[in-house]
């Protein structure tokens, strides 16, 4: 009885031991031959006041305040918090030396050691270092498969260098990572990259592989514009006309806001096909669905001019200047009309009184996302990267005559 005492004593006193050794463990870390207590940067009220200065995006008060608790601990979290500020400041030769110093830490754990190459990348990649930066994400990866960040960054980094078959390969890694919540977005990616694809196979004269890429971009997200309008040239310069016209005329459909991208092409395809009225026709179903369709309305002056209705063109041209009025083909087209009706003084005044009172674009499109701007539409963010993200944006005059947003 007394030795079974002794035993069970004896192992709940190991126990505890266990216990107290295993805390001790997650508290404190040897590094460099010293004990270093890991909540100790948690506890530094400079630790604390940095990241209260990082939340409010004050970013210089925050590096202040890490630095001061740097030396209060050596905390790798810290350090590595520091150099990601540094980066965002400008400071990308800084950044660099704090997370390449971390990486002689001779006890990292493979997590940590994953982590710190992944700053160390964006900072390459943030200084313009593209190999270093592919090299520091491929290594984050070899730690880390399922590293989402890394392969984030590693395809755009192939996307911005235009390659985009390593590019669509780190997609398909990332599908294979992500839920079904993502499906809608991850495949809208998918199916730009296979349109770039497809313009790869262009550029080698490859017309059917080409078109398969199109059609499978089509096939992952019909929202896909430049894909139809891709599509709808190989099937032109292959002389089959119907299915040009099909593909193009279904860019209406599926994303009318983008119909005009196809009026040019469905004009040259429709007289060879001896359609003269049909692009009249449709840019009319385009101005009765969406009363703010300036550029149907450009188009459609353009062809009533062709049939010598000068009065009728002009007066979509007015239209079409209210809804916008920063569109410099409007203005052009309008002043040709003025000129050949010998500037009409009353059809002038009526121009000059529209243009004043009229809502104005501050730029003719913008990124939803980072709210870059740019002059023209872009499939893609030169900024953010983001596909698809551009729309344009206006500024309408408020009630009480200054100017609001709308």
């Amino acid at each position: 009885m007394i030795e079974n005492y002794e035993t069970l004593l004896a192992a709940m006193i190991c126990l505890l031991v266990g216990l107290a050794t295993g805390k001790a463990w997650e508290r404190y870390k040897l590094r460099d031959g010293r004990w270093i207590d890991r909540r100790r940067a948690r506890e530094s009220p400079h630790y604390i006041l940095g990241l209260n200065f990082l939340v409010s995006n004050q970013i210089d008060l925050a590096i202040e305040e890490l630095s001061r608790a740097r030396l209060d601990t050596d905390a790798l979290e810290i350090h590595m918090i520091l150099g990601n500020l540094y980066r965002e400041k400008g400071q990308v030769g800084r950044a660099i030396h704090v997370h390449q110093s971390l990486l002689q830490r001779p006890k990292l754990n493979k997590l940590e050691h994953a982590y710190v190459l992944l700053c160390l990348g964006l900072d390459f990649k943030r200084g313009g270092f593209v190999d270093r930066a592919l090299e520091a994400f491929d290594q984050v990866l070899r730690l880390d498969p399922k590293n989402h960040y890394a392969l984030v960054n590693l395809e755009k980094l192939y996307e911005e260098q235009h390659q985009w078959q390593q590019a669509y390969e780190t997609r398909q890694r990332l599908i294979a990572l992500a839920g079904p919540e993502k499906q809608a977005a991850n495949q809208q990616i998918q199916a730009f990259l296979e349109n770039e694809l497809g313009l790869d196979a262009l550029k080698r004269q490859e017309c059917p592989a080409a078109a398969q890429r199109f059609k499978a971009a089509i096939d992952l997200d019909p929202s896909t514009v430049p894909a139809y309008l891709n599509l709808g040239d190989v099937r032109f310069h292959e002389d089959h006309l119907n299915e040009a016209i099909a593909v193009w005329e279904k860019v209406i459909e599926v994303a009318p806001e983008r119909a005009h991208l196809a009026f040019d092409r469905l004009e040259s395809a429709y007289a060879r096909m001896k359609l003269p009225d049909r692009l009249a026709d449709l840019c009319r179903k385009l101005i009765a669905a969406n009363p703010q369709e300036w550029r149907a309305r450009l188009s459609l002056s353009r062809q009533l001019v062709g049939h010598g209705d000068l009065a009728g063109a002009l007066d979509l041209l007015f239209e079409a200047l209210v809804h916008n009025p920063h569109g410099l083909s409007v203005h052009h087209a309008i002043w040709e009309l003025l000129v050949r009706l010998n500037l009409d003084p009353v059809l002038v005044d009526r121009y000059m009184e529209l243009a004043r009172r009229s809502v104005f674009y501050l730029d003719p499109h913008i990124c939803l996302r980072c709210r870059y701007r740019s002059t023209e539409l872009l499939w893609q963010c030169p900024h953010c990267h983001d596909w698809n993200s551009f729309v344009e944006e206006r500024i309408a005059p408020a009630k009480n005559g200054s100017e609001g947003t709308n």
